[in-house]
C-alpha cells in the first residue's frame, strides 16, 4: 500500500493514497500520524490495507484528488535516522579524488552514520541554508523505515522488520565535511536536514523490485534542469538493507519509525551518471585532473525520482530549490 502525510502541525496527518496516486483518503480514524501508524503496525496495518484496497475500487468514502503541494515528508520526526554508504564505486571515487585507496576492511561491514531525525523536510520544501558556499550537493537515495527490531538481530531476520521504503535526499554540505571528519567523531554541521519523497510504499507495493534484500529500479537525477544520473540502485553493493541493520542493531534495539538507507546509489559503470554532485567531481578530477562541475548555488533546482522499469514514478519525485534562509 502507498501512505503518506498531509501538511498538519508538527508530524503530519496520516492519509492512504491510490497506486496511481491520483486520489487519497483520511486515514486519521486509524492512526492519527504515520507514526503512530508504525508503533501499532500489528493492527493498523490490517485497516489501512482494507482503506487502501476499498480506495482502489472506488468504494472509499471522502477520497478526494491528491494534491502534492499539500503533502510534508511522510514521517517528518524520526526517533532515529542511520545513513550509510554501501556503493562501493561511491566511496571508491571519493577518496580516489583524495588520493586515497579503499580502507583494507572496506568489506567487512556498511558504513554508517547517524543523522538528523528531528526535521526532514518535505518533497518539495526549499533548502535554506545560511551560505551558499557551504559546497551545497544532493544525494539520491531510498531509505526504510523499520518497526521494532530486537538487539542482535541477524542479516537475514532484519529485513523481516521493514515497514517502508521512502525516497531520500541526503543533503551533504561538502566543504564542512573534510575538517569535520579529521577531527574523528563523524558528521554533524556537514549534513543539515534531508527530504523525503511525498509517498512511503510497502514492500509488498514494489513487487519484484524487492527481493527482500535490495530495491531495484532506476533512480533519476536532474541538476539545474539537466538530466545527471539514471543509476539502477539494485546493483553494485555487497551490503543489503538486512546488512545495515544487522551492523547497527549489534549493540541497539529499533524503536518503530526508524530510518535507515544504504547511502547514495553509485554505479561502476560511470556512463549511467551519479547520484550527486560530489562524486561527478571526483571523477573529474581523476580522470581530468580538477573538477569542472559546480556544486549546488542559491537559486539551483534539484530533482530526484526513483521508477520501475516502465518509467512510473514510485514514491513520487523530490524537487527542491536551493535557498538562502528566509
Amino acid at each position: 500500500m502507498k501512505l503518506a502525510s498531509r501538511r498538519e502541525g508538527r508530524d503530519g496527518a496520516l492519509i492512504v493514497v491510490s497506486k496511481d496516486t491520483k486520489k487519497a483518503v483520511d486515514a486519521t480514524h486509524i492512526a492519527k500520524t504515520m507514526q503512530a501508524a508504525l508503533d501499532d503496525w500489528d493492527n493498523a496495518s490490517v485497516a489501512l490495507q482494507d482503506l487502501y484496497d476499498n480506495l482502489n475500487q472506488s468504494l472509499a468514502r471522502g477520497a478526494y484528488d491528491l494534491d502534492f503541494n499539500a503533502l510534508c515528508a511522510p514521517l517528518p520526526r524520526a526517533y532515529q535516522y542511520l545513513d550509510g554508504a554501501c556503493y562501493i564505486s561511491h566511496i571508491r571515487r571519493n577518496r580516489g579524488a583524495r588520493g586515497d585507496s579503499l580502507p583494507e576492511d572496506i568489506l567487512e561491514a556498511p558504513l554508517i552514520y547517524q543523522g538528523i531525525s528531528h526535521g526532514f523536510m518535505a518533497w518539495n520544501d526549499p533548502i535554506e541554508l545560511p551560505d551558499g558556499d557551504l559546497g551545497i550537493d544532493f544525494e539520491a537515495e531510498i531509505a526504510a523505515v523499520t518497526g521494532d527490531v530486537p538487539l542482535g538481530v541477524s542479516s537475514a531476520e532484519a529485513t523481516k522488520h521493514i515497514k517502508l521504503f521512502m525516497l531520500l535526499n541526503d543533503i551533504s554540505l561538502r566543504t564542512l565535511i573534510p575538517p569535520e571528519l579529521k577531527r574523528s567523531f563523524g558528521f554533524l554541521t556537514g549534513k543539515p536536514s534531508s527530504s523525503l519523497g511525498a509517498i512511503a510504499i510497502t514492500p509488498d507495493e514494489l513487487g519484484d523490485l524487492w527481493d527482500g534484500k535490495l530495491v531495484s529500479g532506476k533512480m533519476n537525477c536532474w541538476v539545474r534542469g539537466e538530466k545527471s544520473g539514471e543509476l539502477e540502485s539494485g546493483i553494485d553493493t555487497p551490503f543489503d538493507y538486512g546488512d545495515a541493520i544487522a551492523h547497527v542493531a549489534q549493540t541497539r534495539a529499533f524503536e518503530p519509525g526508524t530510518i535507515i538507507a544504504l547511502g547514495t546509489v553509485s554505479n561502476e559503470d560511470e556512463s549511467v551518471g551519479f547520484g550527486c554532485i560530489g562524486e561527478r567531481r571526483a571523477v573529474e578530477i581523476i580522470n581530468e585532473g580538477s573538477a569542472k562541475t559546480e556544486l549546488l548555488q542559491f537559486g539551483d533546482v534539484v530533482k530526484i525520482d526513483h521508477q520501475d522499469y516502465d518509467g512510473q514514478s514510485l514514491f513520487g519525485p523530490i524537487e527542491q530549490k536551493v535557498a538562502p534562509i528566509a
